[in-house]
């Protein structure tokens, strides 16, 4: 366990990055090569936020009630919020506790500690410190029982649970609260500080609608498309779990024959995809508002409280905001977890289809509660698990088509183009180690020495 005060290891690491903020290069050692000409590319740059879609900020400024200034403004400072947000989550180890933007441009990033010690490093960094008492570890530990317990249990009245960051707690959404009591109990983390929101809302799939593009199953059920893929040679696209099991076929929105489910996962996850016949091709793009399309260009996971639009067939192109990660939810078909809560709305129709934020993709459009004339709740399907459950390439606008390199823990530790890097991973590139910032799929033109945003150098 992680004392009060840092160890020396850890006073190394925060005084790099404090050498970094106030001299605005790396921390490097005399004998390293010097660095390139020109200033590297800024993390709104690396991830496409500084160029974003007319069609993404159109709805982001009907839903979230923007100025287009403010929608431009807001992409950047997210893009930039989440750089730092990792840097800080590498430097205070064991103690950090989570981060999130808030305001109308995401302008104030908040990130979370349980040292005191560490609010000095935390505002060098611009971001605002919140000093409470459970670590993001610890609270993904008390969920996880929660998880355990939800396969023994019934959770049919507990239809939701996640890890709420700005709050730092496990909360149980319930509709009633005798329910989330039992269910805290089987779980055993009485006295954990789970909290407890009793609504309502019963989320239930999305399985009857079109998100970005419709697809047919088997002749019958249909779904949206997510986003385009490739394996190999073989094309396709990811979906909803939910929408059709191994071996299933498919028909596109013309009726004509698609494609096969080449895999898929439902409950437990949301996730599928489907390898498509040389009559389609996969591209990076995404229907926006009014059928115009906007490109992929990544899928750098975005930060709670940060916007996020989507794609459906029944409802169009929707903006709204992240509430939050790593959500578990329980559809009378069993539960999801890892799942993302959102404020975007949706209704039937609407699963299977792609969520953005900015450029980045996020995952597809799982189930919900409520709808687009009221407002709801939707959930979406990370999109990075997806691509590493199946070893899928995401089609982006680099037109990537690599297949993933396999994932493994080897002494090299080299990074590659096609694998899926999780916050504080380590990788070794042209001779030099770096640590992961954002959790993301790696694309060819993203390798470490050229992307600060993603990669800090060790």
């Amino acid at each position: 366990m992680v004392g009060r005060h840092a160890t020396g290891r850890r006073r190394a690491a925060l005084t790099a990055l404090g050498t970094l903020v106030l001299t605005g290069i790396p921390a490097t050692a005399a004998a390293e090569p010097p660095p390139a000409p020109g200033p590297p590319p800024s993390a709104a740059q690396t991830l496409g936020a500084d160029k974003p879609s007319a069609q993404v900020l159109r709805a982001m400024e009907r839903d979230l009630r923007l100025t287009p200034s403010q929608a431009v403004t807001r992409l950047v400072n997210e893009a930039e919020a989440s750089t730092r947000a990792g840097r800080l989550r590498n430097a205070l180890g064991g103690h950090f506790a989570g981060a999130w933007v808030r305001g109308a441009t995401s302008a104030e990033l908040t990130v979370a500690t349980t040292d005191a010690a560490d609010v000095p490093t935390i505002r060098a960094q611009g971001a605002k410190a919140a000093v409470v008492k459970t670590s993001l570890s610890t609270l993904r530990a008390v969920k996880k029982k929660l998880d355990a317990a939800a396969v023994r249990v019934r959770t049919h009245d507990t239809p939701v649970w996640y890890v709420d960051v700005p709050t730092n707690r496990v909360v149980v959404e319930a509709t009633k609260r005798s329910a989330a009591t039992a269910f805290i109990k089987a779980a055993g983390v009485n006295g954990r500080g789970v909290a407890v929101r009793v609504s309502a809302n019963r989320p239930r799939l999305l399985e009857d609608i079109v998100g970005g593009d419709p697809y047919y199953i088997n002749g019958s059920a249909r779904c949206s498309v997510g986003f385009s893929v490739t394996k190999d040679q073989q094309q396709g696209f990811a979906t909803a779990g939910h929408c059709g099991r191994a071996g299933a076929r498919t028909t596109g929105f013309n009726m004509a024959d698609q494609g096969t489910f080449q895999a898929s996962t439902f409950p437990g996850k949301d996730m599928a995809w489907v390898g498509v016949n040389s009559n389609w091709t996969a591209t990076a793009d995404v229907k926006g508002e009014g059928g115009r399309r906007t490109q992929v260009a990544g899928s750098a996971q975005a930060l709670v409280g940060a916007s996020v639009c989507r794609s459906g067939s029944t409802t169009g192109w929707r903006c709204g905001t992240i509430e939050q990660h790593e959500t578990s939810v329980s559809y009378s078909q069993g539960t999801v977890d890892g799942l993302t809560q959102t404020t975007v709305c949706a209704e039937p129709g609407d699963s299977g289809g792609p969520f953005v934020a900015g450029a980045q993709a996020q995952g597809v459009t799982s189930g919900g509660s409520g709808d687009c004339t009221l407002g709801g709740t939707t959930y979406y399907q990370p999109v990075n698990p997806i691509l590493s459950d199946f070893g899928l390439i995401l089609r982006t606008a680099s037109a990537q088509t690599d297949t993933p390199a396999p994932q493994d823990n080897g002494a090299a530790n080299a990074w590659a183009a096609g694998r899926v890097y999780e916050v504080g991973a380590t990788v070794t590139h042209a001779g030099v180690r770096y640590q992961c910032l954002q959790t993301h799929q790696a694309q060819g033109a993203w390798s470490p020495n050229g992307t600060p945003a993603l990669w800090q150098r060790m």
